[in-house]
């Protein structure tokens, strides 16, 4: 990653096609290595394409892969028809118990105006 990282802040820095030393010397300079053959080949797999069409094509395949959001849906619909309603009226219960303890945190038993 950090090589990729490189990459994208040579480029965004004006250097359209960035070499192996302008990677490395990037990464130097916060004091980080990186292997030869991993630069070669992130150069080699980018080489003569856009990147800004790169990173577009990216955002598409990663489009379709579920994120840590998804498992509530998936858990309330795999109880089916029967399961999905408490399963609601439990996370509604969840909610109201962290409401009532801000409310009470406010507190503090003091008024800083008595």
């Amino acid at each position: 990653m950090k090589v990729i990282a490189a990459y994208l802040l040579a480029v965004l820095g004006g250097n359209t096609s960035p070499s192996a030393e302008d990677l490395k010397k990037l990464l130097g300079s916060v004091g980080a290595d990186a292997e030869d053959d991993q630069i070669e080949l992130l150069l080699s797999q980018v080489k003569g394409k856009d990147i800004t069409e790169l990173i577009a094509s990216g955002r598409e395949k990663l489009a379709s892969v579920p994120a840590g959001g998804g498992a509530v849906s998936v858990a309330a619909s795999a109880g089916g028809a029967s399961g999905g309603a408490p399963a609601a009226a439990a996370e509604a219960k969840k909610e109201e118990k962290v409401e009532e303890k801000e409310e009470s945190d406010d507190d503090m038993g003091f008024s800083l105006f008595d």
